[in-house]
């Protein structure tokens, strides 16, 4: 398992996101405080607090690189 800090402050970034991590077949979750909620899941999203960075655990050992590029635009360095 990876985990990696994102940022989602817009809507439109949300939808991109939800439609990028639901291109891979492997589990993420997204973990605000004490809320854990699937990464897949819009409504889930939109349900945290947006305002601050969102922890993003990728459940996948293999493929982490390519998921890890494919989510540049949304991860905070």
């Amino acid at each position: 398992m990876k985990t990696v800090q994102i940022s989602l402050n817009s809507i439109d970034k949300v939808k991109a996101f939800v439609n990028d991590v639901t291109k891979f077949n492997t589990d993420f979750d997204l973990v605000s405080g004490r809320y854990v909620i699937d990464a897949k899941s819009i409504m889930g999203i939109f349900s945290l607090d947006l305002s601050k960075p969102i922890d993003l655990n990728i459940h996948d050992d293999d493929g982490v690189d390519e998921i890890l590029s494919a989510l540049e635009p949304y991860i905070i360095k």
